[in-house]
């Protein structure tokens, strides 16, 4: 499908003007509005503009997401929080678990916060990111609803359960690590299908434990009812670590339900017995770390990005010219496309075009001149 360009301030304008549309007070929009274009300007498009409309305007009208965000602290320590979010906008729930984290940590080396009865809080990376420009180490995870199997299973019994962490360099980009303990994720599935790809082989597996391949909207609407679900890292079974990536998922179940005693598993699955939809209730955790409270920023700084430097400058496959390390990629991309926009599909431009309209707000898209 043919993609056009939409300028960053026009974009950030637009779903501002939309979240607050629908409800969410201005300031908490123009975070969920950071949180969602991050992933756009790293290159996630799974999970900036293409879930705009699906997951968080639509979830909002079906009276499933609050727009108002209730942040409740049930508890609390000097070096610990646990946070009821009410189910309102995970974005400003993660943004201020996070901040409230940091400060604990800069008071006393190192700040946790956990939450519970959340929603979706958009790229994980987002949050890390947080305490790496502020020359801390910052690690986030939250659960999701149930798609994916665990090793030797077929049934989705979690969700594709993030562990992210950022670390600062003394580069222009900081390493961060933000990726699935899936092979693939339900936003990506969700992206092939919008724009026509089929699902890649290895990636889902059927109730007869065989890998589902082809169409990627049947796929999808597979693993929705049940009769296929995600694999985790390592693939099916265990030849290839696939229980890794099965104990790394569940480590992250963990770390979102039972120290805020919340939700998960099926109980995630944003329905109830009779199918209606419900609030997803949602669990994350966030980790502050200051390196002012070990040897220093600068010496973090330093050495994380020599290590970085060595591993760059290693010996290189036949036909490979670079080694990556986690964030270089997404900050080529953000060099490649900050001085012209995000590129929006085909199926986007549409769902951006309609919510406008219902909305009743003045914009005039570039692929509609």
């Amino acid at each position: 499908m043919p993609k056009v360009v939409l300028d960053w301030k026009t974009a950030n304008d637009f779903v501002v003007d939309a979240f607050v549309g629908v409800g969410v007070p201005e300031e908490d929009a123009k975070i969920c509005a950071d949180v969602l274009l991050e992933s756009d300007r790293r290159g996630i498009e799974s999970h900036g503009c293409n879930r705009f409309k699906p997951i968080y305007i639509d979830r909002i009208k079906d009276g499933i997401q609050n727009p108002v965000t209730q942040f409740e602290i049930i508890k609390e320590t000097p070096t610990t929080a646990v946070v009821d979010g009410h189910d309102g906008m995970g974005q400003v729930i993660g943004y201020k678990a996070m901040s409230l984290a940091m400060k604990k940590a800069k008071e006393y080396g190192m700040g946790m916060v956990v939450v519970r009865n959340s929603c979706h809080y958009g790229i994980a990376g987002y949050y890390p990111t947080m305490c790496t420009k502020q020359g801390m180490i910052g690690i986030t995870g939250t659960n999701a609803r149930p798609s994916v199997a665990p090793t030797f299973g077929v049934e989705g019994m979690f969700g594709t359960n993030p562990l992210t962490i950022g670390i600062p360099t003394d580069e222009e980009f900081d390493f961060l690590i933000d990726c699935a303990s899936s092979i693939t994720q339900n936003g990506k599935i969700e992206y092939y299908a919008r724009i026509g790809e089929d699902v890649h082989p290895g990636t889902v597996i059927d109730q007869n434990g065989k890998p589902v391949e082809g169409d990627a909207g049947v796929a999808l609407k597979q693993i929705r009812n049940g009769t296929a679900a995600l694999t985790t890292l390592g693939g099916i079974g265990e030849a290839l670590g696939g229980y890794k990536g099965y104990g790394y998922a569940l480590v992250v179940e963990l770390l979102s339900a039972a120290l805020q005693d919340g939700n998960y598993g099926k109980a995630l699955d944003g329905k109830d017995e009779k199918g209606n939809k419900v609030p997803y209730h949602l669990g994350h955790f966030f980790i502050a770390i200051d390196t002012n409270h070990f040897l220093g920023e600068d010496i973090c700084r330093k050495k994380a990005g020599d290590i970085l430097r060595a591993v760059r400058a290693s010996k290189k496959a036949p036909g490979c010219d670079h080694i990556f390390t986690a964030g270089e990629k997404e900050w080529n991309i953000w060099q490649q496309r900050k001085d012209s926009g995000v590129p929006i599909n085909e199926a986007v431009q549409k769902e951006m075009s309609q919510v406008r309209d219902e909305l009743g707000l003045k914009y005039v898209f570039p692929w509609e001149k």
